[in-house]
């Protein structure tokens, strides 16, 4: 469904009302006190709002904008016996900026049609019936009922019913995604064909579609560097060349004999209007929210326009490897025991051991078992910190984990070259064997990693807890730089910090990560990249860019955003900059009228409104 664009009616009848006013003034045979009342009038009724903010601005002391720029010429205008011009350049810059207001709205609602996922309603069941509210209503163990052509209010799991959903406006994926019972179900999805019954898992404000909304509406408060650098110059700027038309209305009539004061006010009065930077004002906050909109519709979420402009200097990219560079689906590809024990039994302490854990290795353990684990057997459990698990299982110690918990328990066990993750298993402290879990790349990993290259990233690498040998089969695979393997996550953290000193100053570092251990990684690097169907939530909250399809290509996606955003960017500042330079020294010399100079405020600002528009058009 279109949406309206926001129109003020007050605001278009009271300046059609001017309007009117003006043209009877300019085209009606008055006496001359009658003919200055009507364009007296007109004035105040189209104008009227601009002289009032610049007197506000001033009382706050924000003395140089455009409102003042405006309301100094108009009036400079009425003193030198302009009136045509001086309303003729009010109604103009009224209607332009009517014209660009226009021009915002339809670029936000095209991005908030793309983005329209907020449910309007969520049907709750209560015993045999089901009840419409709004989905801030709902708690969470509540069941929901979603019918055919509805949008998933909430997060949950599916405990009836089977359908195909469309995860377009959430992922960017436009293949429909088939879900039954016992599957994860996201808010923003849509209902196809089959009628569900949803157990929730997130109340609203935690749920998906919440937090990407939040992420969207207040991505803006993040200004990138362009954004900065206009705001810091508008400081400098505006009192330069109010001082430089202070001094052609001045300097002209005191130095050259035949120069008039009303000539030389008029030119200086037209160099004001000429010099309101608000093409650069409205065009570049614009151009940043564009990319945001259209990343997002691309399944990218992006968390300010600083992190979209900084994209594009990027000099190293750093991957976790699980659910990152492979799929973190991961299967037992073989049992090996030692010092006696047989392969069931090694299985069976293995599951035991990993019983509470919800590793995705874990999970792995336990289908592999196959067997449900009687948790009366299990005495105590704790996770040991990027190492593995203690169980005490009927008064028997069991470990499970990697290399590094062996040699902390002195326990010895025969190293093997063995091509995936190895869970080193310890029972009473005796070595039980070793269970090797493989683990696949993604698709598109190899594809993202030539992508950078051939977009000017000049080191790629990975840091992983996994061990050395599956590491380094992956870099050779993915043809990486650097590969760090068997980390623990602080050690990541260190890491990184030392490749954040190899990269230079204006260079920037990306990390990718999708797991809880990579939360501070993701904080610490320059943008962080969360993976955020897989990832978890501390990943997602901590990263500065959200991929939504947990596909590495979308990364790719999302440099060409970002180039294509600065692309129009720095059309808009050097367009606008040479309109308003030009119109500048021929309004000096007495050539151009307030008319030509409203075109290169007003105008100028509208042309380049259009042309940020273009950033939310579909990505190649």
């Amino acid at each position: 469904m279109k949406r309206k664009i926001d129109l003020d009616k007050a605001n278009i009848i009271k300046l059609a009302v001017g309007g009117v006013l003006f043209f009877t003034a300019l085209l009606a045979d008055l006496p001359y006190w009658a003919n200055i009342g009507i364009y007296l009038a007109s004035y105040i009724i189209i104008g009227g709002d601009v002289l009032l903010k610049s007197i506000k601005n001033i009382s706050r002391g924000e003395i140089f904008d455009e409102n003042f720029l405006m309301a100094i010429a108009t009036i400079g205008a009425f003193a030198i016996k302009e009136y045509p011009e001086a309303v003729a350049v009010m109604l103009f810059y009224q209607v332009g900026e009517l014209l660009q207001d226009i021009a915002v709205s339809r670029s936000r609602n095209s991005i908030a049609e793309l983005m329209d996922i907020r449910p309007d309603y969520a049907n709750l069941v209560i015993g045999n019936k089901t009840k419409k509210v709004s989905p801030k209503e709902v708690k969470t163990e509540d069941i929901i009922l979603i019918r055919p052509g509805e949008k998933v209010p909430l997060d949950g799991e599916v405990v009836e019913g089977k359908s195909v959903v469309d995860t377009t406006a959430l992922t960017g994926e436009s293949v429909p995604r088939e879900v039954k019972e016992g599957d994860e179900i996201l808010s923003g999805f849509i209902n196809k064909n089959g009628v569900l019954k949803v157990k929730v898992t997130k109340e609203f404000e935690e749920s998906t579609v919440s937090k990407i909304l939040n992420l969207v509406e207040n991505a803006a408060g993040k200004k990138a560097a362009a954004e900065k650098f206009i705001t810091k110059f508008a400081k400098y700027y505006t009192p330069a060349v109010v001082g430089i038309a202070a001094a052609l209305a001045i300097a002209p009539p005191l130095l050259i004999h035949e120069a008039t004061f009303s000539q030389w006010l008029y030119r200086s009065l037209v160099f004001l209007v000429i010099s309101c930077p608000c093409a650069l004002v409205i065009s570049i906050p614009l151009g940043f929210f564009g990319g945001i909109g259209s990343a997002s519709r691309n399944g990218v979420l992006v968390k300010g326009g600083n992190y979209l402009e900084a994209l594009n200097s990027l000099h190293t990219v750093v991957f976790d490897k699980t659910g990152t560079l492979t799929k973190g689906i991961f299967e037992v590809a073989g049992v090996y025991p030692q010092n006696g024990f047989s392969k069931d039994e090694l299985l069976k302490y293995a599951a035991m051991s990993e019983e509470y854990s919800t590793h995705p290795i874990a999970d792995s353990i336990k289908k592999a078992y196959g067997k449900k684990v009687d948790r009366s057997n299990i005495d105590s459990y704790e996770e040991i910190s990027g190492m593995g698990i203690k169980a005490k299982i009927k008064g028997i110690d069991i470990y499970a984990g990697n290399a590094k918990l062996m040699n902390l328990l002195n326990v010895k066990y025969k190293e093997e070259d063995y091509i995936g993750t190895t869970v080193h298993i310890a029972v009473g402290g005796k070595y039980a064997g070793v269970l090797v879990i493989s683990d696949e790349l993604k698709e598109d990993a190899k594809e993202t990693v030539e992508d950078l290259r051939k977009m000017g990233v000049k080191k790629i690498s990975m840091l992983t807890g996994d061990s050395e040998n599956v590491a380094k089969k992956v870099g050779s695979i993915l043809n990486l730089d650097k590969v760090y393997a068997e980390l623990l996550p602080h050690e990541k953290f260190e890491k990184l910090e030392l490749l954040e000193k190899e990269k230079p100053p204006k260079g920037k570092l990306l990390f990718v990560g999708d797991g809880i251990n990579d939360a501070p990684v993701l904080a610490r690097a320059d943008i962080g990249a969360a993976m955020g169907g897989l990832g978890s939530d501390a990943a997602i909250e901590a990263a500065d860019i959200v991929l939504m399809t947990d596909e590495p290509s979308k990364l790719i996606t999302a440099i060409k955003i970002a180039q294509k955003t600065r692309r129009i960017v720095w059309q808009n500042i050097i367009f606008a900059f040479g309109i308003k330079f030009a119109v500048l020294l021929l309004g000096a010399g007495g050539i151009a009228s307030m008319w030509e100079a409203v075109f290169a405020d007003v105008g100028v600002a509208l042309l380049a409104v259009v042309n940020a528009m273009r950033i939310i058009r579909p990505q190649n």
